[in-house]
């Protein structure tokens, strides 16, 4: 349900697709997980194909201290971003740096990742912590490009209740705020199958805004391949309560 599908990728709105986004990396995934979930209806399986994550040789760098932030090269002139976003993390959180998850995964070109972000402080940001390496993506999608990527699905439905023949997620919990928005946290063991590249535990965070948009926040403890950048980290980057704090935070969905 969470499903990596639509929490990394984002393709830019009413603009040139990159000819490798993350969208177009996780929506194969989806679609082969929902194969697969037809032909084996007592396993949940999703689809981590091993075409789809073939990772270029990427090594982790030194480990930074806590709070900075770097920039892997080359994230176009977004380097302001990760320093911006490490500015809104607790202390202890880990060493900040955006990445291109299209180029780890993908190995796609610098031209070919470039991705025109919607919000002012989404990416995909890497996270150094005790020897591992796990993940912080931030993705602000608009109404108009839901609607056109979900159809008939409505926004203000409960996805801790898919209802459409998915399991239910982990732990999740669904939060109406006073001023109308609506923010869905939950569990992923990410437990899908084998593959060339498996990821490992994650949080997740949606929250629906009052004009339709929606910010997806992922939490991820990393992933395991013969070239990640790291071992998993033990736990999310952040607790429950710290995504929390960060999906609310203002600057997540300010206008630029």
């Amino acid at each position: 349900m969470s499903d990596v599908r639509e929490l990394l990728g984002r393709a830019a709105e009413d603009a040139g697709h990159p000819v490798i986004s993350t969208e177009v990396v996780y929506a194969r995934a989806a679609r082969v997980r929902r194969r697969r979930r037809a032909a084996v209806s007592a396993v949940a399986v999703c689809a981590v194909a091993a075409g789809a994550f073939a990772l270029p040789g990427l090594t982790a760098g030194p480990e930074d201290s806590p709070r900075t932030a770097s920039v892997a090269a080359p994230v176009a002139a977004d380097g302001d971003r990760a320093e911006r976003v490490a500015a809104l993390l607790p202390d202890g959180v880990g060493a900040l740096q955006q990445v291109s998850l299209a180029q780890i995964i993908k190995n796609a070109t610098p031209a070919q990742a470039k991705e025109k972000y919607y919000g002012p402080l989404d990416g995909q940001y890497a996270v150094r912590r005790d020897g591992g390496v796990g993940y912080l993506t931030i993705t602000l999608q608009s109404a108009k490009f839901l609607e056109k990527k979900r159809g008939g699905f409505p926004p203000e439905a409960d996805l801790c209740h898919p209802g459409n023949g998915e399991p239910a997620p982990t732990d999740c919990v669904r939060e109406a705020l006073p001023d109308g928005r609506v923010l869905t946290l939950w569990s992923d063991a990410m437990e899908y199958g084998a593959g060339t590249l498996r990821w490992g535990p994650e949080l997740v965070a949606r929250l629906t805004l009052k004009d339709g948009s929606e910010l997806a926040v992922r939490d991820s403890t990393g992933f395991e391949s013969d070239r990640s950048q790291g071992p998993l980290l033990k736990t999310p980057p952040l607790t429950r309560e710290q995504l929390r704090a960060l999906v609310l935070r203002p600057e997540l969905v300010a206008k630029k």
